[in-house]
């Protein structure tokens, strides 16, 4: 693989965090007035800065503060990473499933941030990672070195890392193509009648809220995710998802668009926190795919966390 595919390795849907795109519903508006409108927690000054540093376009063409917008006009805002210092190496304890030469497998508990981020500059994953494992790829930059694909801080499980440049592009390039396995386990609100589906609802940033996801067909992308039924207690339902597609927070947002979220989530779901949890019970429990160097198929299971099953038991599970 040459250099010039080096920009498929980006997690996938990474750059939703880095890019906002608006579809114009107006016309004859000055585009800082308009994008600083629709971006609430941005100032016009800081809109302008954008524009200016050619971050901004229209319909894929770079434009001044001054150009009045159209209607249908798509306009496209990248938002540039934000300057941080070095992220160091941590002594955090990590859990190691498997490690060879080209990657490493991670079983990463609920409620560790995978990379650093603003208000995450340490305690992360990947500040564990540089700690554990020493050899990292460098495809993502200092802030994810070695991440290949995401999951929620509250969400736990396994997750894939890379370590060299190599491994990485070759394992995001799987990814996009969806050829690994990535299954999930979760318990949700309600009983699904169903014993499997397909949810196929497109995801795009909540207009009410920039922070969450929602179902929308308007500046979203498809978003397919499968479930079955494993085991039903009454109220609640044990269920095993698939994705299709990676989108930010895609099984949450899927399963709340369905009624029935995933207990423990207090951003989708039910915000009474009936059973004491730290966060939803989604768990990433089992991972396969095909090796880079050696072409094998490999596949990883995970245990439930304990506060996972306490939950089962307490319901009636045995």
């Amino acid at each position: 693989m040459d250099n010039d595919n080096l920009n498929i390795a980006e997690i996938e849907d990474e750059n939703e965090d880095n890019e906002i795109l608006i579809e114009c519903d107006t016309n004859n508006e000055r585009i800082d007035v308009y994008v600083s409108s629709k971006l609430e927690d941005m100032s016009r000054s800081s809109v302008q800065k954008l524009i200016s540093d050619g971050n901004i376009t229209v319909n894929n063409k770079i434009v001044k503060s001054n150009y009045k917008v159209k209607l249908n006009d798509s306009i496209l805002v990248l938002l540039p990473e934000p300057e941080i210092l070095d992220i160091d190496a941590e002594d955090i304890p990590i859990d190691i499933v498997y490690e060879d030469d080209d990657l490493a497998v991670v079983n990463k508990a609920q409620g560790m941030v995978v990379h650093p981020a603003p208000g995450h500059y340490s305690g992360t994953l990947v500040n564990g990672l540089m700690y554990h494992l020493k050899n990292l790829s460098s495809i993502n930059g200092v802030m994810r070195p070695g991440i290949v694909h995401r999951l929620d801080m509250n969400t736990s499980g396994l997750m894939l890392v890379a370590k060299n440049d190599k491994s990485h592009n070759f394992l995001a390039k799987c990814l996009k193509e969806h050829s690994i396995n990535r299954i999930y386990y979760a318990l949700v609100e309600g009983n699904i009648k169903e014993d499997s589906g397909t949810i196929d609802a497109p995801l795009g940033r909540s207009e009410k809220d920039r922070k969450k996801r929602a179902v929308t067909y308007k500046n979203s992308k498809e978003a397919i995710t499968n479930f079955w039924v494993l085991e039903r207690y009454g109220k609640y339902t044990l269920v095993k998802l698939k994705l299709e597609t990676g989108r930010t927070h895609q099984i949450r947002v899927h399963l709340n668009h369905i009624s029935h979220p995933v207990v423990g989530d207090e951003v989708y779901g039910n915000k009474t926190n009936k059973f004491g949890l730290n966060g939803q019970l989604l768990h990433s429990k089992s991972l396969g795919f095909v090796h880079p160097t050696t072409g094998e198929y490999m596949e990883f299971e995970s245990e439930l966390p304990d506060y996972f099953q306490r939950v089962i038991k307490k319901i009636g599970g045995q």
